[in-house]
């Protein structure tokens, strides 16, 4: 059965256009209540009623569909705790330490405000495996029949969640080391970072100044955060800080900049992360992306550790380093998991990873990359209509090999569809930049061609 409704990082969307609206997410939450219960029996936890934890970010569209959530979950006779605007991560790590049956979170991460999407996490902290998923989806076209009144859910909401995950955060970082000295800009994107992230990072000490971290529902992500990292930049060279550090709306993404405004990206801090683990013990092996640069992979080598590209999407990152072993692994993006640390991708946790390093080692971010230097790599979304074949498109596989053959031995050339949004995303990687960016501007027009010829008369 090929999922229907999840896409790679839950249900996802424009707010008011199918399927994120409030009848069909009431349905998801009660077609979600009804598996959950059933799992729930047959755990063994036969007569206590199923309970699940609601988070969400900062988007103005939180409130409606928290309440059809709540409703659906009610209806299914499961009970609600209800925890506000809060990372995502946040929701796994609370999820697992309220024994809870699932935790839910109420976001769209880098996208912008106008959409909104709900993804869950199961009672481990870790993404709802895809047999339950399934399961979920096929009762959600079925119309909800409530259960017996006196069976009904009921909701409360956690009044310290934001202080509990806080405490987490600061338990991943050594007890022996602080931030004192440290002038760190923190940018939150306008998101559910917002009233957590900064104190994490002032109790160990640093001197914390913020942007990013007036929500006003509809700024989320908004010039700023991970996803438009300049702004970090920007901020740090102007208020001569020794560090930033940029989350996306949810709180899962990390990108940082170091004291001359120079921005680091996924594969550069798990690498650091990685490097400076390492000193310590062996690192059994690490897990990328098809996206994950070149130049990564092959100082992953020099350290003779093993790597290994999974599909895009950190659920796939996840259950590669679960198959195999391994602890660490991520995403370009900013994704980063340190399964010695968090059973998901946390932005804040990723930087206290980055910043241990730093406290051990000395020096700046820069000297610890050692030698790693990333490959210019350009990435060009193009508009893809539902259903088109570009697979099997014969003008696009020209375009394809001819940029192939421009990068040479030492380049990548990378075609993938979303898994959130109706865009093929190009990518081209190689040493030159110029080289690079030219391929991929060609294979970009040449699927624009593809996809809407220029003898079109729309």
């Amino acid at each position: 059965m090929e999922r229907k409704y999840f896409g790679t990082d839950g249900v996802r969307g424009r707010v008011g256009q199918f399927p994120v609206t409030p009848d069909f997410v009431m349905r998801l939450g009660y077609s979600a209540g009804k598996v959950l219960a059933i799992d729930a029996r047959e755990r063994g936890s036969a007569g206590k009623r199923p309970a699940v934890l609601i988070g969400k970010d900062t988007r103005v569209s939180g409130y409606m569909l928290e309440a059809a959530l709540e409703a659906g979950f009610s209806a299914a006779g499961v009970d609600v705790c209800l925890v506000g605007p809060i990372p995502t991560p946040a929701v796994a790590y609370l999820t697992r330490a309220l024994r809870l049956q699932a935790g839910i979170v109420i976001s769209a991460s880098h996208n912008p405000f106008y959409d909104n999407g709900i993804k869950f996490f199961s009672a481990r902290g870790t993404k709802l495996d895809d047999a339950i998923e399934k399961q979920i989806e096929a009762g959600i076209d079925a119309s909800p029949e409530c259960v017996h009144s006196a069976d009904f859910g009921r909701a409360r909401r956690i009044d310290d969640a934001a202080g509990r995950y806080i405490e987490f955060c600061k338990s991943t970082f050594p007890n022996d080391l602080d931030l004192r000295g440290l002038k760190i800009v923190v940018d939150c994107a306008h998101g559910a970072a917002y009233h957590v992230a900064p104190p994490v990072f002032h109790e160990l000490g640093a001197n914390v100044e913020t942007i990013g971290v007036e929500p006003n529902g509809i700024n989320i992500n908004e010039k700023t955060g991970a996803t438009s990292p300049q702004a970090l930049s920007h901020e740090v060279l102007t208020r001569r800080a020794d560090l930033g550090i940029a989350l996306d709306g949810d709180g899962d993404r990390l990108v940082m900049a170091d004291a001359g405004g120079r921005i680091y990206d996924g594969d550069a801090l798990l690498f650091a992360i990685v490097r400076s683990r390492l000193r310590r013990s062996a690192v059994a092996g690490v897990a990328g992306t098809l996206m994950t640069n070149l130049a990564l992979e092959h100082a992953l080598a020099e350290l003779k550790i093993p790597f290994d590209r999974a599909r895009v999407g950190d659920r796939y990152v996840m259950e590669m380093l679960l198959q195999k072993g391994w602890l660490f692994g991520g995403e370009n993006s900013g994704h980063i998991l340190c399964l010695d640390r968090h059973t998901t991708g946390d932005g804040i946790v990723s930087a206290l990873q980055v910043l241990c390093a730093l406290r051990e080692e000395g020096g700046t971010l820069e000297e610890l990359l050692g030698r790693l230097t990333l490959y210019p790599q350009v990435l060009i979304n193009v508009p893809l209509p539902e259903g088109f074949e570009w697979k099997n498109h014969d003008g696009i596989d020209r375009a394809r090999r001819k940029a192939e053959s421009a990068l040479g031995g030492d380049g990548r050339v990378l075609l993938r569809a979303s898994g959130t949004e109706s865009l093929l995303r190009v990518m081209t990687e190689g040493q030159d930049r110029e080289t690079v960016q030219n391929a991929a501007e060609a294979l970009a027009d040449a699927v624009r061609e593809a996809v809407f010829p220029s003898s079109d008369t729309r």
